[in-house]
């Protein structure tokens, strides 16, 4: 009784105290399997370079094939789970919310978290916000799928995930909010919001149980400009919005390029792609904040900074265009850094650049994350995030806005998550009526004043009508293999043959669903009913009849 006075409640689009606890427990089981990954590919990395290390006198040996024996762990798991259910990612998490309540297939979660894991392991340059959206996203919804919750609130509880997953990764509860709101969902409502916020709060507060306080990229600091130095900002984001356009173009390309090669052949290249590149520039491999902040310490030249951009540009297209499972996230945002420090060096002769590198740096991921993933205010709360300090505010949204219109006007670049799933037919647009009518679940719509005979003679319900001419009244027939239910009415058409009462077969809907349901069963017709049912077709606990959903849709707000 209790669970379904839970369902009932959460059946509604509003903002309760067990929406506030659905928050939370989310983004609590989201954050313990993302505190379960990071530990055990940080630990397999540690372990596997010292092993490699032991077994070959020359370290280029383990450098170059850390990533190949990372691919033949990555494939024998997609070959004991199914290559069907490679799909994995931002993307993928992004179509399973829009089209299927946030239902993530439990072999596509296997898939990534141990294919992820070995990937960063195995120092390529992907992020590990992409494995750990999936797996918050998977772990989150499957509480609701285990408490049958109703498929709208089964969405918030993937949300609530996604949200736990990228507070976890980048140490940033403020940004990932946004990012769930800007990107995922698209749309702010405040039923969600509300939890969405608790789950990224927990998120970061167990991850900072365990990994600590410190932000990962607390060793830059942000610098005040000078007032002319904010038309050098425009120029800045003018170049990195076609960075970011030129970035998403060549990974859209080699996607598309190796598209009829298998997947075991694609992930061998990105292997031997990086294994090379890994040998001649070992600082190049991984997408790890570690390695830039020893980078950055040591205030390296120009044309190492240089030479380290394009490897890393050319690593992150290569292992997420050929299918290396990890994020895009990550690398972006490495790039930007590397970037903005290099787009500082124009200015050196006029200023101390030493001065700005960190600031430049973060500048740079502002316009980075904004132009490729299309997502201002996420970056922009992101950076401020990351330094901790209010100034940044006004110089990245100089960099900001020039960087996204940039990218979209001038050279027509789109979010790079849009463009993987055109590219894998994949869809995320709904229409305005079924967003609206997935907010509700049929709990909190139906009806539950009817009258349901069995084998009652058409004398006595027809008596019953004429007591209770308003009333709903369903008659349940037994088959040999399943139950049938009609809706009965007066016959009110004018044919000569009309008979006193008319019988219509009703079809029935799990007590999950949303009203989008109940509207597509009825929407031809525009009459008739719908039952609802508890766990077998013949529990039947409720009715919504045509006229109730446009009630519902008159006297609710959206």
């Amino acid at each position: 009784m209790q669970l379904n006075g839970l369902r009932q409640e959460l059946a509604h689009p509003r903002t309760s105290v067990l929406v506030c606890l659905l928050g939370i427990f989310g983004g609590s089981i989201a954050a313990g399997l993302i505190i379960l990954f990071r530990l055990s590919y940080e630990w397999l990395h540690v372990h596997a370079l010292q092993t490699l290390s032991e077994l070959f006198t020359h370290q280029w040996m383990g450098r170059f094939l850390l990533p190949l024996i990372a691919v033949a762990l990555i494939l024998i798991v997609a070959f004991l789970t199914g290559f069907k259910h490679y799909r994995m990612g931002i993307p993928f998490v992004i179509h399973r919310v829009k089209m299927f309540y946030g239902y993530v297939p439990f072999r596509t979660t296997i898939n990534q978290f141990f294919g992820g894991m070995f990937a960063l392991a195995g120092g390529f340059v992907v992020g590990r916000e992409g494995p750990s959206v999936h797996i918050g996203a998977s772990g989150s919804s499957y509480l609701g799928q285990w408490l049958r919750l109703p498929y709208n609130s089964i969405r918030i509880l993937a949300g609530c995930g996604i949200a736990a997953g990228i507070s976890a990764s980048f140490n940033t509860p403020f940004a990932a909010v946004i990012f769930v709101m800007e990107v995922v969902l698209r749309e702010y409502k405040i039923h969600i919001f509300v939890p969405v916020m608790l789950a990224a709060a927990c998120g970061t507060v167990l991850t900072r149980m365990v990994f600590g306080e410190i932000n990962e990229l607390s060793f830059l600091t942000f610098a005040v400009f000078s007032q002319w130095m904010y038309l050098y900002l425009i120029v800045l984001g003018i170049v990195l919005g076609a960075l970011a356009a030129l970035f998403n173009n060549q990974l859209m390309r080699v996607m598309t390029l190796f598209r009829p090669f298998s997947m075991i052949w694609r992930l061998i290249l990105a292997a031997v792609i990086t294994g090379g590149i890994s040998v001649i520039l070992p600082d190049a491999t991984g997408s790890s904040f570690e390695s830039i902040e020893v980078i950055f310490t040591e205030q390296p030249d120009t044309l190492f900074l240089l030479a380290l951009l394009a490897a890393k540009f050319l690593l992150a297209v290569f292992a997420i265009g050929l299918g290396v499972p990890g994020g895009i996230m990550g690398p972006v945002i490495i790039i930007g850094m590397l970037a903005g420090a290099v787009l500082l060096y124009p200015l050196n002769g006029i200023i101390d650049t030493q001065n700005y590198i960190s600031s430049f740096a973060l500048l740079g991921v502002a316009g980075m994350l904004t132009a490729s993933l299309h997502a201002p205010l996420a970056a922009l709360s992101a950076v401020m995030e990351l330094s901790y300090s209010p100034q940044i505010i006004l110089p990245a949204m100089l960099v900001i806005v020039p960087a996204y219109v940039t990218s979209t006007q001038f050279l027509g670049n789109r979010s790079i998550f849009i463009r993987q799933l055109d590219y894998q037919n994949l869809p995320y647009a709904i229409t305005s009526i079924r967003e609206a009518l997935e907010k509700t679940g049929v709990l909190a719509a139906m009806t539950t004043q009817y009258k349901l005979f069995l084998d009652a003679p058409e004398e006595t319900i027809e008596q019953y009508l004429s007591d209770n001419p308003s009333s709903v009244v369903l008659q349940q027939i037994q088959h040999e293999q399943n139950v049938e239910f009609k809706m009965i009415e007066y016959d009110v058409s004018l044919e000569h043959d009309a008979q006193a009462l008319d019988y219509s077969k009703i079809e029935g809907l799990n007590s999950q669903s949303t009203l989008h349901e109940v509207y597509e069963k009825l929407k031809n017709a525009r009459d008739g009913a719908v039952y609802i049912y508890d766990s077998v077709p013949e529990n039947i606990v409720g009715v919504i009849t045509w006229n109730i959903l446009q009630s519902v849709l008159q006297r609710t707000q959206y």
